[in-house]
C-alpha cells in the first residue's frame, strides 16, 4: 500500500496549500464528501475559493506557518516556490505532508473504474466531453478536469458511481502518481523537452503510463508516436479510434458545417453506430470526440446519450471560448500553446468565414520557445495578422537568451508589445467588423481577451 493510502485511513483534517487552484479544488471536494474537514489557503480570491466556501472549507487569505495548525496531513500545490513559508512550515512540521499529484493518485485508488485521460494535446477537452455525456446519462461520474466545464461550471464533479474521469498530465511525470484501469493517449508531440530532453523519453513516460492499465487501453491509431508508445504492450486490450479504416472505432463521412463544426458518421469496425454533429471547430475534436465516445461506450452509455451531450457541449473554459462580440468583432480565448495545438486552432478559425483573423500570442516558457522557435514562427503565419506579447517564463530563468523579437522576425506583418494594454489597444484599433479576435496561450493571455471586451464595453 502507498503510504498516503495507509495515512488516509487514519486522519481526519486535511488542510491544501494553494486549495483554489483548478487542480486542488476538485480533489478538496472529493475528499469532503468523504467525510474529511478540509481546511485551506490561497493567495488570491476566485470561484474556487467562493464555491469551497460555500461547502464549509475555512479559507485563509494569504500563506501563513500558522494556517497549517491543527492539520493532521497537508497537501500542496507544485506551483508554489520552495520558500513558501506555509509550505517550509509544513515540511517542518512533522505533519505528513504530500505534493498534489500524490493526493490525487491516492483518489485514483478510490474508484473500481478510473478513465485516466492523458495526451500532448486535447486532454481537457476529451476529458470535457466524457464527463459532459456521463452526467447528461446520469451514470454519475466523479471527474478532475484542468478546464471548468460549463454544464458543471467547475473543474471537477463529486458522483455516486464507482467512475472517475480524470486528466492525467505528462509534464514532471505527474501522471505515474495515478493509478487508471483504462488509460486513453490522444497523441504525443515534442512538448516538456526540458524535462524529458528527446520525444523517446517522451514517449517512453507514456509507455509507463500505459502499462499502469489494469484493464484496457484506448489509443489514437492515427498517431504515430502513440502508437509506438503501445507497442510493447501485449498484456491488456488495446483499442484503437481515428479516422484510419485500421482502427476499431472510426469516424467516416466528415462534413463540416458553418466553418469548421464537423457531422460525421462512428463506426465500430463495420458496424454503423450513429451520427454526431460537434459545436466546436476543427478535425482535432472528432478525434477528441472519438475518444470520448469509445470511453463511454465503455462505462455503459447508449449512443443516443453520446450523441445528444456532444451536440449539446460547446467547449471547456478558455477551449474556443467565446468571451464576446462587440461591434460585429467576436473576441475568443484559447489554451493554445504548443505549435501543433496552435495549428489546428488557427486552421479551425480561418475556416469560420471571419473577414480577418487576428491572433493574439503569449509565448510560454524560454525553454519551449527557444527550442520550437521555427515551427511557432510557421504556425503564427496562419492566421491574417499576428500580435505577440512578451514570453511568459513562469517556472524558468531566460538562459536561452530568447526574446519575443526573435519570434515576430520571422511572422511577415508580425508585432509585439510589453503590455497587455498596448496589445489590447492595437487590437481594438484595427479590427473592423466581421473580424476575429483570438488571444492563445496557457499562461494569463486570457486577460487581454477580457480586456479588449472591457474597453469595448466602456466605448
Amino acid at each position: 500500500m502507498f503510504e498516503i493510502d495507509k495515512l488516509l485511513k487514519e486522519v481526519k483534517r486535511v488542510h491544501f496549500i494553494g486549495i483554489g487552484g483548478s487542480g486542488m479544488c476538485p480533489l478538496a471536494e472529493i475528499l469532503l464528501s468523504q467525510g474529511y474537514t478540509v481546511t485551506g489557503s490561497d493567495n488570491n480570491e476566485g470561484d474556487n475559493i467562493d464555491k469551497l466556501r460555500s461547502l464549509g472549507v475555512k479559507i485563509e487569505m494569504g500563506q501563513k506557518a500558522q494556517n497549517i495548525d491543527g492539520a493532521e496531513m497537508i497537501i500542496y500545490t507544485a506551483a508554489l516556490l520552495s520558500d513558501n513559508q506555509e509550505l517550509v512550515a509544513a515540511k517542518q512540521s512533522g505533519i505528513p505532508t504530500f505534493e498534489r499529484s500524490k493526493l490525487f493518485g491516492a483518489i485514483t485508488r478510490m474508484y473500481n473504474n478510473c478513465f485516466g485521460i492523458c495526451g500532448t494535446h486535447g486532454k481537457t477537452t476529451a476529458t470535457s466531453m466524457l464527463t459532459q455525456i456521463l452526467v447528461e446519462a446520469q451514470l454519475e461520474p466523479t471527474a478532475v478536469i484542468g478546464g471548468k466545464l460549463p454544464l458543471i461550471d467547475s473543474h471537477g464533479i463529486v458522483g455516486k458511481s464507482e467512475t472517475m474521469v480524470c486528466e492525467a498530465c505528462e509534464f514532471v511525470d505527474t501522471f505515474l502518481d495515478l493509478s487508471p484501469d483504462a488509460v486513453v493517449i490522444l497523441n504525443i508531440d515534442s512538448d516538456h523537452l526540458d524535462y524529458f530532453k528527446t520525444l523517446e523519453n517522451l514517449r517512453a513516460s507514456f509507455t509507463k503510463f500505459a502499462n499502469l492499465a489494469t484493464r484496457i487501453i484506448i489509443a489514437n491509431g492515427d498517431d504515430e508516436n502513440t502508437m509506438k508508445a503501445v507497442s510493447s504492450i501485449t498484456d491488456k486490450p488495446i483499442i484503437t479510434f481515428g479516422l484510419d479504416n485500421k482502427n476499431d472505432y472510426i469516424a467516416k463521412n466528415i462534413k463540416y458545417n458553418r466553418g469548421a463544426f464537423a457531422q460525421f458518421d462512428v463506426y465500430h469496425k463495420d458496424e454503423l453506430l450513429g451520427n454526431i454533429g460537434l459545436n466546436v471547430p476543427g478535425e482535432h475534436n472528432i478525434l477528441n470526440a472519438l475518444a470520448a465516445i469509445v470511453c463511454a461506450i465503455d462505462i455503459g452509455a447508449s449512443f443516443s446519450k453520446i450523441s445528444q451531450a456532444l451536440e449539446n457541449f460547446r467547449g471547456a473554459g478558455r477551449r474556443f471560448e467565446v468571451i464576446g462580440k462587440y461591434n460585429g468583432i467576436t473576441i475568443v480565448d484559447d489554451y493554445a500553446h504548443h505549435p501543433a495545438e496552435l495549428k489546428v486552432t488557427l486552421d479551425a478559425a480561418m475556416k469560420m468565414h471571419y473577414n480577418k483573423v487576428w491572433a493574439i500570442f503569449q509565448p510560454f516558457t524560454f525553454s519551449r520557445t527557444s527550442m520550437l522557435l521555427e515551427d511557432f514562427a510557421n504556425v503564427l503565419k496562419i492566421p491574417d495578422y499576428a500580435i505577440l506579447t512578451e514570453i511568459m517564463g513562469s517556472r524558468e530563468i531566460n538562459t536561452y537568451g530568447i526574446k519575443t523579437q526573435d519570434l515576430t522576425d520571422k511572422i511577415p506583418d508580425s508585432v509585439w508589445f510589453k503590455t497587455f494594454d498596448e496589445v489590447a489597444d492595437y487590437a481594438i484599433k484595427n479590427a473592423r467588423k466581421g473580424d476575429l479576435i483570438i488571444t492563445l496561450g496557457c499562461g494569463d493571455v486570457y486577460k487581454v481577451a477580457k480586456l479588449i471586451a472591457k474597453k469595448y464595453e466602456e466605448r
